[in-house]
């Protein structure tokens, strides 16, 4: 009987241990399942972020492209202002001539692309 006893303590010991390890586990996986919660839930934010700067990204892509053509539309007519200038004050006509021979052979390279 003795030892009947003994093993029955033995039992109760080894569910009560049994028991403590269930909790703890369960306490465990409680505290991952909440990370997890809340790492979706900035993953979900940061998304968002990431979509909103790459919007961003893109409307100030398109202000530099933009801008890029201003500046060349601007610098092409910077070029006739000074070749009508040059031939306006008829002085260096030699240069006046180069001039318009670079603005047609611009000229008949677009055209050239264009009939591409």
């Amino acid at each position: 009987m003795n030892c009947s006893r003994y093993l029955c303590d033995e039992i109760a010991r080894f569910l009560r241990l049994e028991l403590t390890f269930m909790k703890d586990l369960e306490l465990l996986v409680s505290g991952i399942e909440y990370k997890v919660r809340k790492l979706t839930g900035q993953m979900e934010v940061l998304k968002d972020e990431l979509n909103r700067v790459e919007m961003e990204k893109k409307a100030l892509e398109k202000v530099v492209q933009e801008k890029r053509n201003e500046v060349k539309s601007l610098e092409e007519k910077i070029k006739l202002i000074n070749v009508a200038k040059t031939i306006e004050s008829g002085k260096d006509s030699a240069q006046a001539k180069q001039k318009i021979n670079e603005l047609v052979r611009e000229i008949d390279k677009c055209i050239g692309l264009l009939n591409k």
